[in-house]
């Protein structure tokens, strides 16, 4: 595979390159942000890892530009910045995984494989999710079921969405609240269970079986009846 690596530490990107192309891959490195979006933009890479703290512009900033250009390649986040905070705010920024330093380095090239086989199989997005009779069009923000449209508010669609995104996972409140709402959860609100509630009613209008499940305690997960 075709790597970047984006790291101003010079002993330890020299360190990462020395690694990765005795695994068989072929590396490029940058030691600042400005070269490394260069790089990035047009290097049609299948992975970039990429520290947060670079000089000239740094990792989010580089990590923000790029998915404003429509570039999908795989992006692991390497930062000595390992709070829970700072971890979802490098996800939310467009980066596919986040490992905070100290690193292994077998833990890295484990993560690496994962990220990169779930490129080459297509996963990186679909413009359709599909759940029984249901099918959600990402595109034309149009959901059906059936054949009969389902006209859903934007909170209630991108819920249904992020929810169909785990198909077959338990997604907790908490993790459905920060992802549709951008909010720390409060459990004193009931907002993700009324909004529940409402799509509920829209997918088993006419008959429809029920797709939404509760599991007691944990979340709500979607699969088929």
């Amino acid at each position: 595979m075709k790597l970047l690596v984006v790291e101003d530490d010079r002993v330890t990107r020299e360190y990462l390159e020395k690694g990765l192309r005795e695994q068989g891959h072929t590396v490029d490195g940058a030691d600042n942000g400005v070269d490394g979006l260069h790089l990035a933009l047009g290097g049609d890479y299948d992975l970039v890892v990429l520290d947060r703290m670079l000089p000239q512009l740094d990792g989010l900033a580089l990590l923000t530009a790029l998915r404003a250009a429509d570039n999908r390649t795989p992006v692991i986040i390497l930062s000595a910045l390992a709070h829970v905070d700072e971890r979802i705010r490098g996800l939310r920024a467009g980066g596919d995984d986040y490992l905070a330093k100290p690193f292994s380095f077998a833990e890295l090239l484990l993560r690496i494989d994962n990220l990169t086989a779930r490129s080459q199989r297509g996963e990186q997005r679909a413009t359709e999710l599909e759940v029984d009779d249901l099918v959600m069009d990402l595109v034309g923000r149009r959901l059906t079921r059936g054949g009969r449209e389902i006209r859903l508010q934007p909170k209630e669609f991108q819920l249904l969405q992020y929810l169909l995104e785990h198909q077959g996972q338990v997604v907790s409140r908490t993790l459905l609240f920060e992802a549709v709402w951008d909010y720390h959860f409060d459990p004193r609100t009931n907002v993700i269970d009324v909004h529940v509630a409402k799509l509920r009613k829209k997918l088993e209008a006419d008959g429809g079986s029920q797709l939404i499940h509760t599991v007691r305690g944990a979340g709500y997960v979607v699969r088929p009846a």
